[in-house]
C-alpha cells in the first residue's frame, strides 16, 4: 500500500480524491478533484474552493467514486 504522498504524486489530474491533512489543532479533509501537483503540494478543487495542501502534512489520501447527482430543490406545497 503506497504512502498517501506517493498516491497523490502518482494520481492523474482529474482524479476524485479525499485528502486528510494536519491543521493547527487537529486534522481536516479536502474532498474533490485533484487539479494540480507541484513543488511538494497538491491542489484539490472542492465544491467551495481550491484547497492547496502541503504533502508533508498529508496523513491519508485515496481515490473516491464520483459524486452522486445533486437533488433538485423541494418545491413548497401549493
Amino acid at each position: 500500500m503506497p504512502l498517501p504522498q506517493q498516491f497523490l504524486s502518482g494520481a492523474p489530474l482529474g482524479t476524485r480524491v479525499v485528502v486528510r491533512y494536519r491543521i493547527e489543532g487537529g486534522l481536516t479533509d479536502a474532498l474533490g478533484e485533484l487539479v494540480d501537483k507541484a513543488d511538494g503540494e497538491c491542489t484539490v478543487r472542492t465544491r467551495h474552493a481550491d484547497v492547496v495542501v502541503a504533502l508533508p502534512l498529508v496523513v491519508a489520501a485515496k481515490e473516491v467514486p464520483p459524486a452522486p447527482p445533486r437533488r433538485t430543490p423541494r418545491q413548497p406545497p401549493s
